[in-house]
């Protein structure tokens, strides 16, 4: 330890020499399983020099500081499994060291139990709502000590397995979605490209690529609302757009279908917007439905504006019998039809939905010449721009 006993262990033995002979945190700078890193700020020396004898005594690594400062600096860099945080420091009082920590990503989530000589409850309560786990009142009894700080480890392992599991189990759910969504290697005469970005592990926006008689249909939908309620509905949907499309039904037929089904099991305020384009390949023809649901985005291989493709139409889930209007046209080999979901476009810090449709036509226009799944790539760059997404994001391109 140093002169003034402010510098880490670590550092003042070395941080090979310090790991071999004591285990205190493992070379990543998180802390072995097996000797756990607990962090000592306290401008006492004494109080220092005492808890980190006891602490190495019961097996524990000990990081040491004489201030909020350095004890903040130290937990950045060694990621400590605890911290022992003395409340009366002269500067940076022991209350404010806690909030910047819990302010600090970090060190948000690892745990403070509280030095005190101070009796009032308010301090102590203060210091909890900050986000303490625990205190010691001054002059401490090591038993007492060594019991909180075990507890509160135990605690924060049990916590740990706890979101370890709900961490699994929503992987399990994102492993599930994505296994029923179609890929372009799936069905290559489909021809498509997609990117799909859910905002949680899972995500509530959906699309399918179905075959319907001379082409394929091809189908976007997003579930109201992007928690966990909406990714398990998606599988549902699936089944649900499966048994009523195929030769014996219309584009019109199979959207009346889903509403009517989607109206007796969707809870009370949850809807589902849609858009729905065949395309007949023998033909050159297009079909596009909306259902409540942003405007496909047309890009004539041969130069000339991208289109929407505007036609209204009502939400599905909500109403008993709903209001569909086809938009039917001719195209030519090459043209490109972009379909997607609101989370692609929308961002209130740039303008809103109309501004990002209006990026989305340009970006389309730009990735004409590029291969469909570059293009596909290319258009959701630009639109995203780097922005941290807030909903679940469908971008699907289909070249007749």
């Amino acid at each position: 330890m140093s002169a003034t006993g402010a510098v880490c262990a670590c550092d003042a033995r070395g941080r090979e020499e310090y790991l071999e002979n004591r285990g205190a945190c493992s070379a990543d700078g998180r802390n072995a399983a097996a000797f756990p890193c607990v962090l000592v700020v306290d401008d006492e020396h004494l109080n220092r020099y005492t808890l980190e004898k006891m602490l190495t005594g019961e097996g524990f690594g000990v990081l040491l500081a004489a201030n909020g400062p350095e004890g903040r600096a130290l937990a950045q860099r060694h990621r400590p499994d605890l911290i022992l945080l003395d409340i009366m420091m002269p500067g940076e009082s022991g209350l404010e060291t806690l909030t910047k920590l819990k302010a600090d990503h970090q060190t948000a989530s690892t745990p403070v139990i509280l030095l005190s000589a101070l009796t009032d409850v308010e301090t102590k309560v203060r210091g909890l709502d900050l986000g303490a786990v625990d205190y010691v009142t001054k002059p401490f009894e090591f038993r007492e000590v060594l019991a909180r700080i075990r507890n509160s480890l135990k605690l924060v392992a049990a916590y740990e397995t706890v979101i370890a599991a709900q961490a699994e189990r929503l992987n399990q759910v994102r492993d599930a979605q994505q296994a029923i969504l179609i890929r372009p290697e799936d069905m290559p005469q489909a021809g498509f490209a997609v990117s799909y970005q859910p905002v949680l592990e899972a995500g509530g926006d959906f699309y399918d690529v179905i075959p319907a008689g001379d082409g394929h249909g091809y189908f976007v939908a997003d579930i109201s609302g992007h928690d966990l309620k909406a990714s398990f509905a998606t599988a549902g949907l699936k089944a649900l757009v499966r048994q009523n499309s195929g030769p014996l039904y219309t584009p019109a037929e199979t959207l009346v279908a889903i509403n009517r089904v989607l109206g007796h099991v969707l809870p009370s305020g949850v809807f589902l917007t849609a858009c729905y384009l065949t395309l007949n390949a023998r033909r050159n023809r297009i079909t596009y439905f909306s259902c409540g649901h942003p405007p496909g985005v047309l890009v004539p291989a041969s130069g000339g504006e991208p289109r929407l493709l505007e036609t209204p139409g009502d939400i599905l889930g909500v109403f008993e019998s709903v209001t569909l209007l086809p938009l039917s046209m001719a195209v030519e080999p090459g043209d490109r039809v972009y379909l997607y979901t609101d989370g692609l476009v929308e961002d209130p810090a740039r303008g809103g939905l109309f501004e990002g449709m209006e990026r989305l036509g340009t970006a389309c226009g730009q990735a004409r010449g590029l291969p469909l799944p570059q293009a596909v790539e290319h258009v959701r760059q630009v639109v995203c721009d780097g922005r941290a997404m807030c909903d679940d994001a469908v971008l699907l391109a289909v070249e007749a």
